[in-house]
């Protein structure tokens, strides 16, 4: 454990990973505030035109998009605000490559991915570490604004996640696909606060961010926008395979959807399935977007190395999504069937199922196929 003595040379220093909202400010003040040598650091992840955003200050954008320098400069002021260091550092290649090309490419391939899981995982806390300590920036621990906890288990020896204290903000959920490695190095000073006792303190603290509205989604507008690709309209079909209409290319739909379909037939219609190979979306009624098993790959074990008999647990299929009780049955070390208790809406091919322990992220994978209940 590290020792933390302000103003000596063993004074403990952080690294915190800075986005110009409320959150990460306040973190970086409570850490400085409890007597850490502090350094923010944000990223520079938007490759295209800011004029969109000129004259728009408080726009009310996501984290990629052409806000961003209105985020660079807030979290600019903040740093000012509390005399920590600050850099920019750009990470638009590796953002492109990692982020951007893996979620056009899941569209494209008829599944919905989840962005900010991956970012968390291979940019936030990879390549942004990665590049800060290239640049020659020293720092002993990383920190962020999530609302998460990490604890350590001394009989496992295991770094283990858990559910923030303010459940409507918790972001658990998204920081399931982090190594033992990361989350042995993180610090989650917000993880015991409430969003309401956040901007209190933002307040206190003089942070002219106190009142900036939060990010909503990874991108603000319409997702079509990061897909290079066109557009192939191609049929919408039944179960039958009748033909029902036509869709105006598979990145525009997702499990589930309801609205945007273009269907004469009376409804309503949800999409159930898409098949990149036909072009070819399938319909169906409310009951037929309900499933109970589906299997789920690339998982990422936290509160174990890896599962031997299948368990019990509490599964998000998204992130929206209230957790239902279902049997975790493992296949290989990476790999593993998913049985709900009872049906669940939705269960998107892409998206990531987190399994769950009352507080605890055991472990989350991506959803690969769903298997429909009979």
């Amino acid at each position: 454990m590290l020792e933390n003595k302000p103003g000596s040379e063993n004074q403990i220093r952080v690294l915190v990973t800075m986005s110009g909202g409320v959150d990460s400010s306040v973190a970086a003040a409570l850490l400085k505030e409890q007597g850490y040598a502090v350094t923010g650091v944000i990223m520079r992840i938007w490759a295209g035109d800011s004029a969109a955003a000129a004259g728009s200050p408080g726009l009310h954008h996501g984290c990629y998009g052409p806000g961003e320098n209105e985020d660079i400069e807030d979290a600019r002021e903040v740093a000012r605000t509390l005399g920590i260091p600050f850099q920019v550092l750009d990470l638009t290649r590796e953002y492109q490559t990692t982020v951007l090309d893996y979620f056009c490419g899941e569209y494209l391939s008829g599944r919905t991915p989840n962005p900010c899981i991956r970012c968390n995982q291979r940019i936030k806390f990879q390549a942004l570490i990665e590049k800060a300590r290239a640049s020659g920036l020293k720092f002993d621990l990383i920190a962020s604004g999530h609302y998460a906890r990490v604890v350590y288990d001394v009989i496992t020896g295991r770094y283990l996640l858990k559910k923030a204290r303010d459940l409507a903000k918790d972001q658990s959920y998204f920081l399931s696909f982090l190594s033992q490695e990361q989350l042995g190095s993180l610090r989650f000073p917000l993880g015991d606060y409430t969003k309401a006792e956040v901007r209190k303190m933002a307040a206190r603290y003089g942070l002219q961010v106190a009142d900036k509205p939060d990010s909503q989604n990874f991108i603000a507008g319409d997702y079509s926008s990061v897909i290079k690709a066109g557009s192939t309209p191609g049929s919408i079909l039944d179960k039958q395979g009748n033909v029902l209409g036509r869709h105006q290319g598979l990145q525009f739909y997702t499990v589930g959807q309801r609205k945007g379909l273009e269907i004469v037939a009376p409804g309503p219609w949800y999409v159930t399935a898409l098949d990149p190979g036909q072009n070819s979306l399938t319909v169906g009624g409310r009951q037929d977007i309900y499933q109970s098993e589906f299997g789920v790959s690339n998982i990422n074990w936290i509160t174990v190395a890896e599962p031997g008999q299948p368990f019990l647990a509490e599964v998000k299929i998204r992130s929206s999504h209230q957790a239902a009780e279902a049997l975790i049955t493992p296949i290989e070390k990476t790999s593993a069937r998913v049985k709900f208790s009872t049906p669940q809406m939705a269960i998107t091919p892409g998206q990531v199922a987190v399994f769950y322990h009352e507080e605890f992220v055991l472990g989350g994978g991506i959803i690969r196929e769903n298997q429909a209940s009979s």
